[in-house]
């Protein structure tokens, strides 16, 4: 199998790429506003070296949409800025300069309804890739440092899909990460499935 080849990122990577150009155009139409989205690189790490891996200081609070899906594959996908990305991205889309360093519920909702969008088109992404449907919770806006907002204490020795997205709006760069943290069962029918797809078995 191949579980942590390059062969494999760029299978996920292109996966992703699906759902994050879907996202896109409804983020066009949604703000009414022009923006590309990018994802120049995919890794798969342990969730114990995700703060290192992502050149995120433990301490360092950060903002995050989450979304849980359950079905034959379950686990918990987000969508994470750095506090300073996340305020950026909103004063951008409403067009307006943030009063104080906390966001309000309106640019909370912003953010969210982002995430909710992003996450929900990549990991449909994933299910039709995979041929199996995925039921989706409401999306959580949280603030806290990575390893809370990941809850690392409860699943320490899971693998992590991470993804880099850059949003362009007008002349802004701003990134943030996807990360999908799948139950371990579950990474391996995600594994498997792209194993597969890429070395179908020979037909006679």
């Amino acid at each position: 199998m191949i579980r942590n080849s390059d062969e494999l990122k760029d299978a996920l990577r292109e996966i992703i790429n699906i759902g994050v150009g879907r996202a896109a155009g409804m983020l066009n139409e949604l703000l009414n506003n022009h923006i590309t989205l990018e994802v120049p690189k995919v890794d798969i790490v342990n969730l114990a070296d995700i703060s290192r891996e992502l050149g995120i200081v433990q301490a360092t609070s950060v903002s995050a949409v989450q979304l849980s899906f359950s079905g034959p594959v379950a686990g918990i996908s987000s969508l994470v800025f750095p506090p300073d990305s996340a305020s950026k991205l909103v004063d951008v889309l409403m067009g307006e300069e943030s009063a104080t360093a906390d966001m309000d519920a309106v640019k909370i909702g912003t953010i969210s309804e982002v995430g909710n969008i992003l996450l929900n088109a990549v990991m449909a992404a994933f299910g039709n890739f995979m041929g199996v449907r995925l039921v989706y919770s409401i999306p959580s806006y949280v603030e806290g440092s990575l390893p809370k907002v990941l809850h690392m204490d409860a699943v320490k020795d899971s693998q992590v899909l991470t993804a880099t997205t850059r949003f362009l709006v007008e002349s802004h760069q701003i990134e943030g990460e996807i990360i999908l943290l799948f139950e371990i069962r579950s990474f391996d029918m995600l594994a498997h499935a792209v194993d597969e797809a890429l070395n179908p078995p020979a037909t006679s």
